[in-house]
């Protein structure tokens, strides 16, 4: 049977990672004013001179319905099967809009990544190593979900003003990490985002503190894979972070940047280290 793994381009995997895992991606939308671009097809640099020059966040679209019918239905066309991975549920309305139209095509998936980015991205290669040795898709997908909750996938946020505009943190807790100039740790758990730690200082050895600590939280990481992504930060943070995974002993390290999604929330030098745990 051949099986075609599809994800929405929340995931922030690269094209070049793309066509080595031979996935397909399904973009969602961003708006900036009046122009409306495809995630993938804008550098999310024109997203933060958007937020700077208007004091407005852009906003992203869910995929709706009829293009997630579209799309499986081309997919279809050259496998026997697709297991589709979705931003989590409780992050987008992408995720019932797949499932909707999952069931108007035969043999479509879709996967409640309970997740964001890279976090999505780790699921789908584990599900791509199991097409290889497996060809009964409802015992692949079984194993995937078994997985989701192993994904750890956290950022630390150089600035809160993102999360403030778009109503995800209070004027009194924004004008305190101010203040204070906390940098905080956002974890995904149970396909939410929470806040968790919160870090002080140059940034660059912020990453260091907030990798060692997601680190030290995670004994029982899964060291196949690591993923660094971010969201144009400095050259500095990406070395700082490579430095301690690559310590840690993880044997692959990619890094990506993260699209739309993240970025319209989350801001610049936001930067975020993701893998399994075992």
């Amino acid at each position: 049977m051949k099986i075609k793994i599809t994800l929405d381009t929340a995931c922030d995997l690269s094209q070049e990672l793309i066509e080595k895992y031979d996935f397909a991606t399904i973009p969602f939308m961003v708006t900036l004013g009046m122009d409306t671009y495809e995630d993938g097809k804008i550098d999310t640099s024109e997203i933060f001179d958007y937020v700077t020059e208007t004091g407005n966040l852009p906003k992203t679209s869910a995929i709706n319905e009829e293009s997630f019918y579209e799309f499986f239905s081309e997919v279809k066309k050259d496998c026997d099967a697709i297991i589709h991975f979705s931003i989590s549920s409780h992050m987008s309305a992408a995720c019932n809009n797949a499932i909707n139209a999952a069931k108007r095509v035969d043999n479509v998936y879709v996967i409640d990544s309970k997740n964001l980015s890279t976090g999505i991205a780790l699921l789908a290669i584990y599900a791509k190593e199991l097409c290889d040795t497996l060809t009964d898709v409802q015992e692949i997908v079984k194993k995937i979900n078994e997985k989701i909750d192993k994904v750890q996938a956290s950022f630390v946020i150089e600035r809160l003003d993102y999360l403030h505009k778009g109503g995800r943190c209070s004027s009194l807790a924004f004008f305190g990490a101010n203040l204070l100039k906390l940098r905080p740790q956002i974890v995904v758990s149970d396909g939410k985002m929470k806040s968790t730690h919160k870090f002080r200082g140059k940034m660059s050895k912020v990453v260091t503190d907030y990798c060692y600590t997601v680190l030290e939280e995670n004994p029982n990481a899964d060291k196949k894979i690591c993923f660094i992504t971010h969201s144009h930060a400095t050259q500095e943070m990406v070395d700082a972070a490579y430095n301690v995974v690559k310590a840690a002993g993880f044997e692959t390290i990619y890094q990506t940047y993260a699209g739309c999604t993240v970025s319209s929330h989350c801001g610049k030098n936001t930067l975020g280290i993701l893998f399994m745990n075992k």
